[in-house]
């Protein structure tokens, strides 16, 4: 960052050029919302100085930090293909006929148009996260980009902290049925006859033990709606907080699933993006140790 003083009334133009900035230099600061005047963001070059005018200059490394800043959402990763967010609980990841607004992806798509100024900006949905379930969650920026990582979607890794109520007697296990959705959008397991159903499975290992609850980690084979919340009620041990599929307890505030971790080839370099993110707070207060120190801590990659 760099400070200047105004000493005489000019335009931020001739001042900037006589800073040693080029004229082009200086449109671009501008342009990219980059130059600052008594602490407000200056939109134009020929904007006039007053004596004693206070001028900022972000650096590229402050604009790309604050590029990171969504309100309401956390940014862990962005390029021109993809961006990846820490969704927070109770956020619908996109509209349904009851809400429009309230979503990840209407917030994420209102903060790239405001910063590129832009109403053509768009975003393209890839997966997605119940409302209750917090975590990782990636978005396409181009439709080619949306398209390539659906197709190659099974290549994906994904895994989940979550909390169930009782302790699983097997320490690590597997979980497989066929889920149907029904007309009231509960999901359940059906017989493999059922040609509605969709094969499903979910691999989980206990990490950690608490009072009369367990924190699982959850490896996912398929990625269906609802998939892990109802194979934790079949096999007796639902999610916290998730009446929906027979819950009796809620000490959290919140259904305790969360999208910790989430590994993915790029859509057109190729390389191997992998992304780790910590556990919500309140999930350690669930067991006398620090249960993120189970599942790892932030790791980007």
């Amino acid at each position: 960052m760099r400070k200047m003083v105004a000493k005489e009334e000019m335009s931020l133009l001739s001042f900037l050029t006589g800073c040693g900035y080029s004229k082009k230099k200086v449109k671009q600061l501008v342009k990219h919302r980059a130059v600052l005047v008594s602490c407000m963001t200056v939109k134009r070059h020929d904007h006039g100085l007053l004596p004693g005018d206070e001028i900022v200059i972000k650096t590229e490394k402050e604009m790309s930090e604050e590029g990171h800043q969504c309100p309401g959402l956390e940014i862990v990763y962005e390029d021109e293909d993809v961006i990846v967010i820490n969704k927070p609980a109770r956020l619908l990841t996109i509209a349904t006929e009851k809400e429009k607004i309230k979503t990840a992806y209407y917030k994420l798509t209102a903060y790239l148009r405001e910063r590129t100024r832009s109403n053509e900006q768009r975003i393209f949905i890839v997966h997605r996260l119940d409302r209750d379930t917090s975590g990782l969650l990636v978005f396409a920026k181009t439709e080619t980009a949306q398209q390539t990582l659906q197709e190659n979607w099974q290549s994906v890794d994904k895994k989940y902290a979550a909390i169930v109520e009782g302790i699983p007697k097997e320490k690590s296990g597997q979980v497989s049925s066929h889920l149907r959705e029904s007309k009231s959008l509960r999901v359940y397991s059906v017989s493999g006859n059922d040609e509605d159903g969709r094969f499903s499975v979910t691999n989980f290992e206990v990490l950690k033990e608490g009072n009369d609850c367990a924190l699982l980690n959850i490896n996912l084979e398929t990625g269906r709606k609802n998939q892990i919340r109802v194979h934790m009620a079949d096999i007796g041990h639902p999610v916290v907080g998730d009446k929906k599929y027979g819950a009796k307890t809620d000490p959290l505030g919140r259904l305790a699933l969360h999208a910790y971790y989430l590994a993915f080839d790029h859509p057109t370099m190729g390389k191997r993006l992998e992304f780790q993110i910590k556990m919500p707070g309140k999930f350690n207060t669930l067991f006398s140790k620090k249960a993120e120190d189970e599942v790892g801590g932030t790791k980007k990659s």
